[in-house]
């Protein structure tokens, strides 16, 4: 799984199975996910259009889920629990359910799932945004527009995905902690221009730890003059073991560590995955390989 942004679309690639509650929504294989901000006053009888204009503007496959929002996507918050990771965009007001906004939530997961188990997960992530508005003292526990979309890839290893399963208990406390943060980023009087990004730590007890690149105590963890528009991964995990290795985990489990790869951080490869956010690892890969030759 890999994530990027354009102006409006929040993109997420990947050989996803994932079940849909949007437009033209269902449960299906499909190569790419999206979340796109249309305008706040935008209105169209035939929204699956406005999808299929995204996809072909972005010369996608096809075979995709998209959803739609007026929040911005830069706006969005992007919770990391171990190998869930969760997408939320979110704007609600306290009028008449009719005009009440928008609560879109898109939940991967780099372990596979029986599709049962993605249809538990698009259950567990509305309960837990449900549970989160109840405590925020919203009106409402959603609006008319509220959209789930859950995707899995790799080998199968989830038959259940109820909330205190490994994959339901993830899902439901990312989701708890992302709708606050979100609805926050959106309601900011100064509104940030980039994604907020949380991953779960287990040190001194487990907790949630925003990542700022202009905050970050631990820079350069690489090298000096690294890039850092990418601290996080968007190929995670990629299981190339030149890059990284499989460690164990606090909880006896294994977690991919790629503590030591610096594929996306040297400047002029984070600059090129930027101008072209389709490229894929190996293609970033060889442009690595020419600047260690030439360094």
């Amino acid at each position: 799984m890999r994530y990027y942004l354009d102006a409006s679309t929040l993109f997420i690639r990947g050989p996803f199975r994932a079940a849909s509650t949007g437009i033209a929504g269902g449960i299906r294989s499909v190569d790419t996910l999206f979340n796109h901000t249309v305008p706040a006053d935008w209105q169209s009888d035939h929204p699956e259009r406005e999808l299929e204009l995204v996809a072909a503007a972005a010369g996608i496959d096809p075979e995709f889920f998209g959803l739609l929002t007026a929040v911005p996507v830069q706006q969005a918050c992007v919770l990391q629990y171990d190998f869930i990771t969760v997408f939320i965009t979110a704007g609600i007001r306290r009028e008449p359910p009719a005009t009440a906004g928008t609560i879109n939530i898109m939940v991967t997961s780099h372990e596979g799932m029986e599709d049962a188990a993605l249809l538990e997960t698009v259950m567990v992530a509305t309960e837990a945004k449900a549970e989160a508005l109840i405590d925020l003292d919203l009106p409402a526990t959603g609006t008319p527009t509220d959209a789930v979309i859950a995707a899995s890839e790799g080998e199968i290893r989830h038959r259940y995905a109820g909330r205190i399963t490994e994959a339901g208990l993830r899902v439901r406390e990312a989701v708890l902690h992302g709708i606050p943060k979100a609805l926050g980023h959106h309601d900011a009087e100064v509104r940030p221009d980039s994604p907020a990004f949380l991953i779960f730590s287990r040190l001194q007890g487990g907790h949630w730890i925003e990542w700022s690149p202009n905050e970050c105590r631990y820079y350069p963890c690489h090298f000096k003059g690294q890039s850092c528009d990418f601290c996080y991964c968007p190929f995670y995990p990629c299981k190339d073991e030149s890059l990284g290795q499989w460690v164990e985990s606090l909880n006896g489990g294994k977690v991919w560590n790629c503590a030591t790869c610096t594929l996306v951080h040297e400047p002029a490869v984070a600059d090129y995955y930027r101008k072209f956010p389709n490229a894929s690892r190996e293609e970033l890969m060889q442009l690595h390989g020419k600047i260690k030759g030439i360094q």
